[in-house]
């Protein structure tokens, strides 16, 4: 192990908690989705079956998984749930021991541990930072003794986790996506008004760029005080083209900008008109409810912030559709949130490691096991409609390109807040600054944010190229 990475990573990887920033994944652990408290009751009446698709870890093998993570994998008071792959892991003899961490000094503590030698942990959350940036500083090690990409069981996500592999060697199995933002609405704002109703529209393959567009704007000039949308949604947008700001091409193990292409410009010049017409509502305002309390039409967000303690009530008539479509890219896209762990240098319980992945794996395929995630999810959200619920399956199914920016994961510099300005990243910006006021009301265009910024992109690039070519 290079100890001067380590060294180097220990210096700045603090990260700042956000809404909707940096350092996302599909972990669940961001600062704004830590939304359970204890009045979230476990469901009582859903059984998890037995399973003979995943081996029991081998008699005399070790068997307890440590954990480095901001919440606990195990059941705890606040969130009573036992999930289906932590009960099938323990009926094939394993088991998880929480090593706490704060989301702030989350990697931090992993750095110190590896320099260490001391209290180094098996596994950690993927994160976008997982990869290249922490790949490359000798922090995780590659998977292949442990995950079979030709097995059956995950060759679905074998193209996947093409995209994460260096030198050819795979470094994250993909476990499950989700959507990392939907648009939620107000169906009574659409009815009231006599909107066309966006989940109609979806049904009928009319969701696109311009009838939300048309929508928002029907809304805003019906009434005062009114906003098309607020939330998470820009890079989502900009990504509804096919596009990212970096490219990575596995071939050559080179990471090249993106920053030129004309779809992407397309896109950040909507938004720049949205933010013009005073469609979008700025900054953080809370849950759905919230949004919608403030004459907001669309709320975007992952459903995180329309579930569990946010979930409408018996009076509420929420619907939710994915992102609307680019009019130009036949491709159905969703920028997803990856759920994935990553396997810690060092770590020597192959047998748990793989029997953990496994039984993870196999419980977001298997359609027995999907079948009682969902009556654990609609007992806990009783008012999600199956029309709910259907959308979110379909934002991750298999007719959709599960997209990621790899600019977020290049560096501290792109992916850091603090490298930045201390509320988002490099990366954030990038996407957003061109639909956005500053402190004096002013805003750029996306030639100008593209101007300003493309030097610094440039130079991560070169850098993180010379650091993947020394990975063996």
């Amino acid at each position: 192990m290079d100890i001067r990475k380590i060294m180097a990573l220990c210096a700045g990887l603090i990260m700042t908690a956000a809404a909707a920033g940096c350092g996302g994944s599909g972990d669940g652990e961001g600062a704004a989705s830590k939304a359970a408290d204890d009045s979230f009751e476990a469901t009582e009446n859903v059984e998890v079956a037995v399973t003979d698709k995943v081996d029991a870890i081998p008699e005399g093998a070790e068997n307890t998984l440590v954990y480095l993570g901001v919440s606990d994998l195990n059941p705890t008071r606040a969130n009573p749930e036992k999930s289906t792959e932590l009960t099938l892991f323990e009926e094939k003899g394993g088991a998880i021991e929480w090593q706490q961490t704060t989301y702030f000094e989350r990697f931090d503590k992993l750095a110190t541990a590896l320099l260490s030698k001391q209290d180094i942990p098996d596994m950690t959350n993927y994160e976008w930072l997982s990869f290249p940036a922490h790949v490359c500083n000798e922090m995780h090690q590659p998977i292949d003794p442990i995950v079979d990409f030709t097995d059956p069981l995950w060759a679905d996500v074998a193209d996947d986790a093409e995209q994460y592999s260096l030198a050819g060697k795979h470094y994250v199995a993909p476990l499950r996506y989700e959507a990392s933002s939907m648009m939620c609405y107000n169906h009574e704002y659409i009815e009231n008004e006599g909107l066309d109703d966006p989940y109609e529209m979806y049904l009928e393959g009319e969701w696109n760029w311009d009838s939300w567009q048309k929508i928002m704007k029907e809304y805003v000039d019906g009434g005062d005080e009114r906003y098309g949308i607020n939330g998470f949604f820009r890079q989502h947008i900009t990504q509804q083209t096919g596009k990212t700001l970096v490219n990575y091409n596995m071939e050559t193990n080179e990471f090249s900008s993106n920053l030129n292409d004309p779809d992407i410009e397309a896109a950040q010049k909507m938004l720049y008109e949205l933010q013009k017409s005073n469609m979008i509502l700025n900054g953080w305002i809370g849950g759905a409810r919230d949004a919608f309390n403030q004459g907001c039409l669309f709320y975007a967000m992952g459903d995180w912030a329309y579930s569990g303690n946010n979930s409408p009530t018996d009076e509420d008539d929420w619907r939710i559709v994915p992102m609307p479509e680019y009019p130009k890219n036949p491709q159905k896209i969703t920028t997803s949130d990856m759920k994935a762990f990553m396997w810690v240098m060092g770590s020597e319980k192959n047998d748990a490691m793989k029997c953990w992945l496994d039984c993870c794996r196999v419980t977001y395929t298997d359609p027995e096991y999907q079948e009682t995630n969902k009556l654990k999810f609609m007992e806990n959200n009783p008012n999600w409609t199956d029309e709910m619920y259907q959308v979110k399956m379909d934002a991750v199914s298999d007719d959709r390109y599960m997209i990621y920016d790899y600019c977020f994961g290049l560096s501290a510099a792109t992916g850091d807040p603090n490298s930045f300005d201390g509320n988002s990243c490099l990366t954030d910006v990038l996407y957003n600054h061109a639909s956005e006021e500053d402190e004096e009301g002013g805003q750029s265009t996306w030639a100008q944010v593209r101007e300003k910024y493309s030097a610094t992109i440039d130079s991560e690039i070169k850098e993180v190229n010379e650091r993947v070519k020394a990975v063996k």
